[in-house]
């Protein structure tokens, strides 16, 4: 009895307990080879080497099935989907694993804090999570159908009793929603998102997040939903769905990463749903008019619970710049953007719809990731919330379905041709009129803008242009933008559209007519875009235990690469590997590697390839800061092999390619 006093020997006991408590889990083996086959390790006492021999035999069912079939486990979920979450606020977790990408303690350029509209409200970020009373009201839950130009049949299945009656519930319980409520929710979905430890590429900040999206397309045969790029940050992504009209999980697929734009689509299987296909349904976007200043809107998403909010809103601003430091490790932040701010939301970490009063989408209010400078060096990551109008995304949208003229992707056994983005690779910022009239603008010119847009009065800057774009060579820091073909321009939606005109000219060159100011002249340029697809990343070689890719956009955002070619970038790094051991850390390029030049990713793996195991390797490094460094590692093919995950989009898997390790080479 004296022992079940002692406060030490009862929590032993507590220990001893919960040590022994039995833990069910479910493990999904997927069709992607983002980690290697599973191995064996016993220790040789003669040599002191681990040994590896696979866990699993070559020719199992099990291993055939992972790597040939087209078929993913819709009804099983990744491990970590299995902790005890508490339901309420959504925020994005941050658990980067054993990766390291040595950020901050060898960062050393001076970022800027988050600056313009969104200032405010960032350093205010809320982590509690309010809930508004939600309006009472009468009337039948409206048809939400699909874009009418591209009409499908959709799904239709006998339902079971059960699930006739899990619906009649469903609707019983929608009467105390609004009307908006009822007409969105069988089009909302959570996204949980779980990125591999091995393969955190494009400067990612975290393995885990979490997400409300909607669903803007949906068939027979595929189903589109979108949601902001703060959840699904990359496309090596482990992407579950939620859905908010039927109690079921089932795995989606990364199809389209916007590289300016704070969203992301993506696809899913409609025959997962089974009986549930009948309760899922693709919003109605209603992408014009667009919102204006004092309108009232429904904002509505779902808490981790599933459970639904909304509260109406009013909009403050429709059109409010979004401009976005660069963090300390580069990764992506969205740029020439105007986003929605509203009087009232849920705080920092709800993410959701903007609806009008029948539940049409108007916008996607999304997260957005920044970080903002306390102190001397002090750089602390923070999110908040603002609205991106839905007509950004329903011009996306529609190209998928008509049939873009891109590269094709294989979508649930389907290819389907994906929409290419034609972009000026320039980071743009609004100045003023009054501002612009004391650096010299004419009276003509400032009149003209005026003219063209009473609302915002301003004028767009050129705050730097990407790393090896068509446009780095004519603009510069500085340049105030005009006109494009004589025409003014005041927003960053007039440059997207001179960019969309380029397209439909088939006989352009891609250049831009551009009417520029710079140190007092007036200057017409012609300026070339480039054309990108929504793909992001797709190829990585882990080399000493260090994620190498090609510089990502974030990276060639900031404006420079090395004289000696635009070489590799070293984006993360493990603990215990031959990278960390002889310091070669993340944020730098690798130009040189046994005086050979490195200018991109195939002939980086060229050279790495003739490298032996313990030989001794001189690397010549760019810092991003510009400052260039040489060390020798020694290569360690016996713990530290040599690989390539690479994306293949005939069939939409990421493939695993063992360059060199001890005993073999591919």
């Amino acid at each position: 009895m004296a022992a079940d006093k002692d406060p030490s020997v009862r929590d032993l006991n507590t220990m001893a307990i919960l040590k022994y408590y039995p833990l069910s889990v479910l493990v999904t083996i997927d069709r992607h080879e983002w980690y290697a086959h599973p191995q064996i390790y016993s220790r040789n006492d003669n040599t002191g080497f681990w040994t590896a021999k696979p866990a699993i035999p070559p020719d199992s069912m099990l291993i055939s099935s992972r790597l040939h079939s087209d078929i993913t486990q819709t009804n099983s979920i990744p491990v970590s989907a299995t902790r005890n979450y508490v339901p309420g606020e959504l925020e994005h977790d941050n658990c980067n694993g054993k990766w390291e990408d040595d950020c901050i303690k060898k960062q050393s350029i001076d970022h800027k804090a988050l600056e313009g509209s969104c200032t405010d409200d960032v350093k205010n970020v809320s982590k509690k999570r309010h809930r508004g009373d939600s309006t009472c009201s009468e009337g039948s839950i409206l048809s939400n159908g699909n874009i009418d130009e591209y009409k499908e049949p959709v799904l239709r299945q006998t339902p079971s009793s059960e699930n006739n009656d899990l619906s009649v519930k469903m609707a019983v319980s929608a009467t105390n929603a609004s009307l908006a409520e009822q007409v969105i929710q069988p089009a909302l979905v959570m996204f949980e998102v779980h990125v591999p430890p091995s393969c955190m590429l494009d400067g990612v900040h975290s393995q885990h997040f979490f997400g409300t999206g909607v669903i803007i397309y949906h068939s027979e045969i595929i189903g589109l939903a979108v949601v902001d790029r703060n959840t699904v940050a990359v496309s090596v992504s482990d992407v579950i769905l939620s859905f908010a009209a039927f109690p079921l999980e089932i795995p989606g697929e990364v199809v389209f990463l916007h590289p300016l734009h704070n969203y992301a689509i993506v696809a899913y299987d409609p025959s997962g749903l089974g009986a549930g296909a009948t309760n899922v349904q693709a919003a109605t976007l209603l992408p014009e008019p667009a919102l204006r200043r004092g309108e009232s809107v429904h904002l509505v998403g779902l808490s981790r619970s599933l459970q639904i909010t909304s509260r109406k809103s009013t909009v403050t601003n429709p059109c409010a710049a979004l401009n976005i430091a660069s963090a300390d490790c580069p990764r992506y932040r969205a740029i020439n953007m105007e986003v929605i701010e509203l009087d009232t939301d849920f705080g920092s970490t709800f993410s959701g719809v903007l609806t009008d009063g029948q539940g049409r989408v108007q916008a996607l209010w999304s997260s957005f990731s920044a970080q903002l400078k306390y102190g001397c060096n002090s750089l602390e990551d923070h999110q908040f919330v603002r609205g991106i109008p839905i007509y950004a995304i329903s011009l996306v949208l529609d190209k998928i379905l008509s049939g873009a003229a891109g590269p094709s992707l294989l979508i649930n056994g389907m290819k389907r041709p994906m929409p290419l983005v034609r972009i000026l690779e320039v980071e743009l910022y609004p100045t003023l009129l009054s501002k612009a009239r004391s650096f010299g603008l004419s009276d003509i010119w400032i009149a003209a803008l005026a003219k063209k847009d009473p609302i915002r009065k301003q004028v767009l800057r050129v705050k730097g242009c990407w790393a090896g774009s068509n446009a780095e060579i004519h603009l510069e820091q500085g340049d105030m933008i005009l006109a494009i073909n004589k025409v003014p321009v005041t927003c960053f939606r007039d440059i997207e559209n001179a960019c969309q005109e380029l397209d439909r000219l088939n006989d352009s060159d891609g250049k831009l007519k551009i009417t520029i100011f710079r140190q007092g002249q007036e200057i017409e340029l012609l300026v070339g875009t480039d054309v990108r697809d929504g793909n992001g990343s797709t190829c990585m070689v882990n080399w000493c235990g260090s994620v190498i890719q090609d510089p990502h956009s974030a990276v060639r955002a900031l404006g420079f690469l090395p004289e000696e070619g635009h070489g590799v970038y070293l984006a993360r790094w493990c603990h215990g590997s031959p990278v960390h051991r002889y310091g070669l850390y993340a944020l730098q390029w690798i130009v040189e590697v046994n005086g050979k030049l490195t200018p991109d990713l195939e002939t980086f793996l060229n050279v790495v390839e003739g490298l032996e195991h313990g030989e001794f390797v001189r690397v010549k490094t760019v810092h991003l800061n510009g400052k260039p460094r040489v060390l020798t590692l020694k290569q360690d093919l016996h713990y530290w092999p040599t690989w390539e995950l690479k994306f293949d989009p005939d069939t939409a898997t990421w493939r695993r390619r063992m360059i060199k390790s001890l005993n073999s080479t591919t």
